[in-house]
Parts: C-alpha cells; sequence; structure tokens
C-alpha cells in the first residue's frame, strides 16, 4: 500500500511530515484536512479520534499519528539516505534529542499565541498571553540558537529530519510576528537555506494550493473519503477503534480486586 499523509492546513505542524516524505523518495499520497473545520469533524476522528493532524496510513496499512511518531517511522525507512540512524547510536540519540526539543519547548512556545488567535481574544487577558507568548518564543529561539552552535544544519553537516521538522514550526515567528529572526543569525541562515530545498517549496505549494512539482515520490491527493474507504479496504484498525479497546482494557483492571 502507498503511505497517505492526512496533513492539516492552514500552517499545520503537518508540514515537517511532507517534507520528510520528500526527501524520503519513496511513494506516498496525500490527504488534505481542513482546520478548524475538518480536522474536527465526524468522518476524520475516525482516522484520529483525537481530531489532530498529522496522520500516517502506513505502508503496511497501520494508522500512527502524532509528528515525532510519524518522524521516527520514516527516518527508520530513511537510515540509508542518511535521514535516520541505527538504534542506539549517538547520532540516533542526538536526532531524537533535538526532536524532543522542537517538539516541546520550540513548539509549546507558541501556545498561548495560538490561544489567542483561535479564542479571538482582543482584551486585556489576550495582550496578557500575546506578551507572555512572545517572550516563550523568544526564549525558545535563543535555546536553539545555542544549540545549533554555528552549525549549517541542526544536527550538523546535512539536513536531518529535525530540520524538516523546523521548517514547519519556525514560521510561526512570522505568522504571529514574535520575534525578528534577524536576532537569531544561526538559525536565521538555516530558515533561509531550507526556503531554498525543493522539498521545503514543494510543501509550501502543496499547502497554497499551488501547482506543486515534486522532487521526491509524491503520486497524487486523495480525499478524506477516498482515504476512509483505502482504510477500511486494508483492515486497518483505526485509532478510535485503538482509544475504545483502550478505555475497555482500563475499566477492566479497574474492576480487578486489588489492583
Amino acid at each position: 500500500m502507498t503511505p497517505i499523509l492526512f496533513y492539516g492546513v492552514p500552517e499545520g505542524c503537518s508540514f515537517g511530515s511532507i517534507v520528510a516524505l520528500e526527501w524520503l523518495g519513496q511513494p506516498y499520497r496525500l490527504c488534505r484536512i481542513l482546520m478548524p473545520e475538518q480536522v474536527s469533524g465526524p468522518k476524520f476522528r475516525q482516522v484520529n479520534p483525537l481530531g489532530e493532524t498529522p496522520v500516517l496510513l502506513t505502508e503496511d496499512g497501520r494508522l500512527l499519528a502524532q509528528s515525532m511518531a510519524i518522524l521516527n517511522h520514516l527516518a527508520a525507512r530513511g537510515i540509508d539516505r542518511g535521514l535516520g540512524f541505527p538504534p542506539g547510536s549517538a547520532d540516533f540519540d542526538r536526532l531524537n534529542e533535538m526532536l524532543a526539543f522542537l517538539n516541546t519547548s520550540f513548539f509549546s512556545a507558541f501556545s498561548p499565541l495560538w490561544h489567542v488567535l483561535e479564542h479571538g481574544l482582543d482584551d486585556s487577558a489576550g495582550a496578557t498571553l500575546t506578551r507572555w507568548g512572545r517572550e516563550q518564543v523568544a526564549t525558545a529561539h535563543a535555546q536553539l540558537e545555542t544549540l545549533l552552535a554555528g552549525r549549517d544544519w541542526l544536527l550538523g553537516e546535512r539536513p536531518s529530519l529535525a530540520d524538516a521538522y523546523f521548517a514547519g514550526i519556525a514560521r510561526w515567528a512570522d505568522f504571529h510576528r514574535a520575534v525578528d529572526r534577524r536576532d537569531y543569525p544561526g538559525l536565521d541562515r538555516l530558515l533561509r537555506r531550507l526556503a531554498d530545498d525543493p522539498a521545503v517549496r514543494f510543501a509550501h505549494a502543496v499547502e497554497y494550493g499551488l501547482a506543486a512539482t515534486s522532487a521526491g515520490g509524491f503520486e497524487g491527493e486523495v480525499t478524506l473519503d477516498q482515504a476512509l474507504r483505502l482504510v477500511a479496504r486494508s483492515g486497518a484498525q483505526d485509532l478510535a477503534q485503538q482509544g475504545e479497546q483502550l478505555g475497555l482494557r482500563l475499566q477492566e483492571r479497574a474492576a480487578v480486586p486489588g489492583e
């Protein structure tokens, strides 16, 4: 089965997974999910009951959610291309260390700003959250500038999937006008370098619904209805069923005396 990435627009963190798939160079398809209307609807909740993107329908018919899980899955398929590393190696640990920082400290710094936007806060509470969010984003940028330590890429001399993920979430600083990236020259150079990458240009074009030329294995887009039929045909157990079964197991465990 050709993998399908369910990606959220606009400005979704799914962007990094599109870049990663392009770099991987193996066949894949995309399914566009509009946020917030479609991502929170009943159809997409058959794919992910949490109503979040990205989700990857894998080659063997499994549904895999969360950017970190998807990127590690793709990294394991791209070891021969330098996108991933053997488990237990120092490079494997460094990749996961950088991904963890991006997914926690860097990603989370934008949460107050997204909250203000999503809830239309234009009062004093919104102003306070905006000020706090910008402070958080500035701190995260300063920390990542330190971690970059003058290198061309986040892990060293060549791009990794950490750079792919960074390409998707770093643009939020411009979207929210949170910082002046020129204050962080290393990150500014990295983002300019990423902006010239064909995979990043492709991901931008896909998000904006423009004509996009793939340098990887892109085999076209499918609608959510088409993707759901493929999920059913593959026999994949969707994430909603997994959640229900987990809930049942927890209830059964709670009913066992002495546990």
